[in-house]
């Protein structure tokens, strides 16, 4: 069992909970991610580790409530646990020898962008995050993030924060202003990754965008999590979660993404026991 020490409540959709997890905490590195299960009755599900604390022993998840399993774990409180928390898994992205980086985060993308652009900053790189949320009351992590970066850019699809616009525009913007950046990193939704791939395309900047496609066991034996990369099949939970983004067949990775959407939303009905008159979930 793990315990949650701490429960925040970053927008109307979005929690972070920091997780007593010793063991994933000594080795845990930007760009891995953990399996959990909340109770026995529960699915597996994999999250991007957001944060992690070595000396407190913590590991921190930022998840959004989709669906059933997200919408039970936010209901848990500080002090209750979490029956399964497996990790770290992945490969931890590779960070060295950069000199000016752009890191981009599409929503809730932008926590798991976070932890790259600490790390790449504390190595000495030149950051610039930009990140986009629809609008200014579901931008989160704000202070965490400009404390990560040189320049923090939030941009939002209605304007309400000032600055209007998709992070496509902000980092076409910067790219015009003469940003000389030799990475990029974009991860949130993949049609967002997918446009700032084709955005770096044509500069030759090299581009990785993070998967996270459907996934069950974690270490690449049932194949749910495979994605097309420059032709080849690959496993985002062994391979990945990190893949070069002008090589990543998007649209097959977003038909995949909506194989299982009906049946999510089943999994929330609402079905009454005929014999005991009993309320359960599907």
């Amino acid at each position: 069992m793990f315990d949650i020490v701490k429960r925040q409540q970053l927008n109307q959709a979005v929690v972070l909970m920091e997780i007593s997890a010793p063991p994933i905490a000594r080795k845990a590195q930007p760009g891995q991610f953990i399996i959990l299960r909340v109770n026995d009755e529960g699915e597996r599900i994999p999250l991007t580790i957001a944060h992690f604390d070595r000396d407190r022993g913590t590991v921190t998840i930022v998840f959004q409530v989709v669906g059933k399993t997200t919408q039970v774990l936010s209901e848990l409180k500080e002090g209750d646990q979490i029956l399964d928390f497996v990790g770290p898994l992945g490969t931890a992205s590779h960070l060295e020898g950069y000199r000016r980086v752009a890191v981009i985060g599409g929503g809730l993308g932008s926590a798991i962008a976070w932890p790259q652009a600490c790390k790449l900053h504390q190595m000495g790189a030149h950051v610039d995050m930009i990140v986009g949320f629809r609008n200014k009351d579901l931008i989160i992590l704000e202070d965490e993030m400009r404390q990560c970066c040189d320049q923090l850019i939030i941009a939002t699809d209605d304007g309400s924060n000032g600055n209007q616009g998709f992070v496509t525009d902000m980092l076409k913007r910067q790219i015009g202003q003469g940003a000389d950046y030799d990475l990029v990193i974009a991860i949130g939704p993949l049609i967002m990754m997918k446009f700032v791939s084709e955005l770096t395309r044509p500069y030759k900047i090299k581009t990785i965008v993070s998967l996270n496609p459907i996934m069950v066991d974690g270490t690449g034996m049932c194949g749910g999590c495979r994605v097309t990369v420059g032709g080849e099949t690959k496993f985002a939970c062994v391979d990945g979660p990190d893949f070069d983004g002008h090589l990543v067949d998007f649209d097959e990775a977003m038909r995949r993404q909506l194989m299982y959407k009906d049946a999510e939303a089943a999994s929330q009905e609402e079905h009454r026991c005929r014999l005991t008159g009993e309320i359960r979930h599907a």
